[in-house]
């Protein structure tokens, strides 16, 4: 009978403890809406910002700076910002959100939001999150990040950023 040594078991050892390559688990893009309702009445955004697109971030931190400025050089007025990111239509807060089915191709998907108050039934609104790949790798799975956000009415989340600096 053949008796195994430690130099016998170790390399079993090591190779059973190796964790096993699994793919990540992709968030789709009704999750990622999920996650913006779910914060969005918690009054908590944090989550959402780290869905944010590189792009968007950048511009995001952008904006930040541009207001901390305004706020140096103007104390005591309201900064562009004052009233935090404009990530819907109406700052109001909504007791209620859903999110819908996305709609996605390759290079963009849509996911509509729906904000609900309770005590104002009839004020019901959608916004639109755009989200782009953040990654194409081959045999890698997609992963989604927020974009910006279709306000409705031409507007969206970057162009109401842009234009709470403009001159």
């Amino acid at each position: 009978m053949r008796h195994l040594t430690i130099t016998g078991i170790l390399p079993l050892l090591l190779v059973s403890a190796m964790p096993a390559h699994a793919q990540m688990a992709t968030i789709e893009p009704e999750q990622i809406a999920e996650i913006f309702c779910i914060s969005s009445v918690g009054n908590n955004m944090a989550p959402v910002e780290a869905l944010f697109s590189s792009d968007l971030q950048a511009l995001v931190a952008e904006a930040w700076e541009k207001n901390a400025a305004y706020e140096a050089a103007n104390p005591g007025d309201k900064p562009p910002l004052g009233d935090g990111l404009p990530w819907r239509t109406w700052p109001d807060y909504a007791d209620g959100c859903t999110a819908g089915e996305g709609v996605a191709e390759r290079e963009l998907a849509h996911v509509d939001v729906t904000y609900t108050f309770s005590e104002a039934p009839d004020a019901t609104y959608s916004n639109t999150l755009v989200l782009r790949p953040a990654t194409f790798v081959d045999g890698a799975n997609l992963e989604w990040r927020i974009d910006d956000i279709d306000l409705g009415e031409g507007q969206t989340f970057r162009s109401v950023l842009a234009g709470a600096f403009a001159p």
